[in-house]
């Protein structure tokens, strides 16, 4: 009995796979059709292809064109559209309208957006929020542009906060996305080029330049490798960074990650493409450098001179989040000749009833305010600030009476972590706070040398880093010619060249005397 039971199951399992098989492929070879001139055909061919009615959000309206005394069904998703516009833009005026015509764009005043006869093409309007109008002896479908999907407002930037320069940010709407960098760019040339990224949920991915400026051959790897993706979806575009990036696997980002359209407009105007997705508070800058990861947006928005000691007090704030723990290690474990005698004597002090190594008490405290930093993150922003603040002051005073850490490690520990804050580009913060373990365990093991081993490891693995085949220290290493926007930047008609890496059809930015 139970071997029979179990053949069963087999034969189940086994013919469900073929059914779903020659399901996916029935659809598949409709969509590739084009509609016919009879109504109840392609009534059936579009209930079957949206499986209606179970799937209770996609609507069917049956009615009579009364100025056309013909039958007609209208197809729409209802969570999509806006229904007041189909309701009395488009309806209406087909069922009350009797005014006698041949053309639905004399009964309607709404326009129609485009006619086409392919089924797959109707399907994929349908489901951008597109109005479908089929009519009986018609051969072609009528679509009408009422999408209306909700979403947030334009707010302000929440990773890229800045005290000068515009406040406001990316947000899920394409259209509002495409229109802040549109407001900034008034020209002609500023193209936006849809590209569809998978076949199963047809993400559109927008590519957006300036054709007098973009690298033809840039522009073409970009797309090829978009047209690579084998994937079912990519439904966000951090998802899409992961798939593009050369090496996924690398600690340090190949490309910028910004959700400030100002930010994105200086970008399109060296030449760089930028990509835009829907439901994406976002856009991806390619390709992107070292040095484009290490600046900040408010940078050119600060007086030269402001702006200099802000980018001076960042690259000194990296070296200290990387090397503060790590050197305090390598100096207490194996070079105690390195220490003035009087601050050694006053670190045996703190650390004479302290029963672990300086190792093992540096890893705790940056354990512990990792953990204080993602958990001032994760919960109710009312009460983040409040848990980061006190949690840090109650662990750092209970460790230090225990005697568990010595308070010259609170010192370390706060100044590496503090120093790791000032790094605003998300992905690079999180590169720069791996690193400093890195560089704690190589501490740990062989002290300065260590030190320096990994230090000349890690610079030869960024050299070789390469992001859409532009190296990743450019324009510093290899040399080009640019606005060498590096550490120090130049006052601003100074400024006067594109970056030579991205090649771009016009390199000079100003014209005339620089002098």
């Amino acid at each position: 009995m139970k071997k029979n039971i179990l053949v069963s199951l087999i034969k189940i399992f086994n013919k469900e796979p073929h059914f779903n098989e020659q399901s996916n492929a029935k659809i598949i070879d409709l969509k590739e059709r084009d509609i016919t001139g009879h109504y109840d055909q392609n009534l059936a061919t579009f209930k079957s292809i949206f499986s209606i009615p179970k799937n209770t959000d996609v609507k069917i309206r049956e009615f009579t064109i009364r100025a056309l005394k013909r039958r007609a069904f209208i197809l729409y998703i209802g969570t999509m559209v806006d229904l007041e516009k189909v309701q009395q833009s488009i309806l209406k005026p087909l069922i009350e309208n009797e005014r006698p015509t041949g053309k639905i764009q004399d009964i309607i005043s709404f326009p129609v957006e485009k006619t086409t006869t392919n089924i797959g093409d109707i399907t994929n309007n349908i489901t951008s929020g597109i109005t479908a109008l089929f009519i009986d002896g018609d051969c072609q479908c009528y679509l009408f542009e009422t999408t209306q999907v909700q979403g947030r407002s334009i707010e302000k930037s929440d990773n890229e906060v800045i005290v000068r320069g515009a406040k406001e940010s990316f947000n899920e709407k394409l259209a509002d996305n495409i229109g802040l960098i549109r407001k900034k760019i008034k020209n002609e040339n500023l193209i936006v080029e849809s590209l569809v990224v998978t076949k199963r949920s047809r993400n559109d991915v927008l590519l957006v330049y300036e054709k007098d400026l973009v690298d033809d051959e840039l522009l073409q790897k970009i797309k090829d490798r978009i047209h690579a993706i084998d994937a079912d979806s990519v439904i966000d575009l951090s998802i899409l960074e992961q798939y593009l990036e050369e090496r996924p696997r690398s600690l340090f980002p190949t490309i910028l990650n910004t959700e400030r359209p100002d930010r994105a407009v200086s970008y399109i105007e060296e030449g760089h493409i930028i990509l835009l997705m829907s439901n994406s508070p976002n856009c991806l800058v390619l390709p992107a450098t070292f040095w484009a990861l290490f600046h900040s947006p408010e940078d050119h928005y600060l007086r030269t001179p402001y702006g200099n000691f802000i980018r001076i007090l960042r690259f000194m704030a990296l070296f200290i989040s990387v090397f503060a723990s790590s050197f305090y290690i390598a100096i207490t474990n194996y070079h105690v000749g390195m220490i003035p005698p009087d601050l050694l004597m006053a670190f045996a002090g703190t650390r004479e009833r302290v029963p672990f190594p300086s190792i093992i008490e540096i890893l705790m405290m940056e354990l512990a305010f990792e953990l204080i930093r993602e958990a001032g993150l994760r919960v109710p922003s009312p009460i983040g600030p409040t848990i980061g603040i006190v949690g840090a002051l109650i662990l750092g005073q209970a460790a230090v009476q225990a005697n568990v850490i010595s308070p010259i490690v609170i010192i370390v520990i706060a100044l590496s972590g503090l120093s790791s804050f000032i790094i605003s580009d998300v992905s690079m913060n999180f590169a720069i706070r791996i690193s400093r373990f890195l560089f704690i365990f190589a501490a740990g093991f062989m002290g300065i040398y260590g030190l320096a081993a990994l230090l000349v490891s890690g610079l030869f693995y960024l050299v070789s880093l390469k992001s859409f085949d532009v190296p990743y220290f450019a324009p510093m290493t290899p040399r080009f010619i640019s606005a060498k926007d590096l550490i120090i930047r130049h006052v601003p008609i100074k400024e006067r060249f594109r970056p030579g890496y991205l090649k771009p059809k016009d390199m000079v930015k100003q014209r005339g005397d620089s002098n």
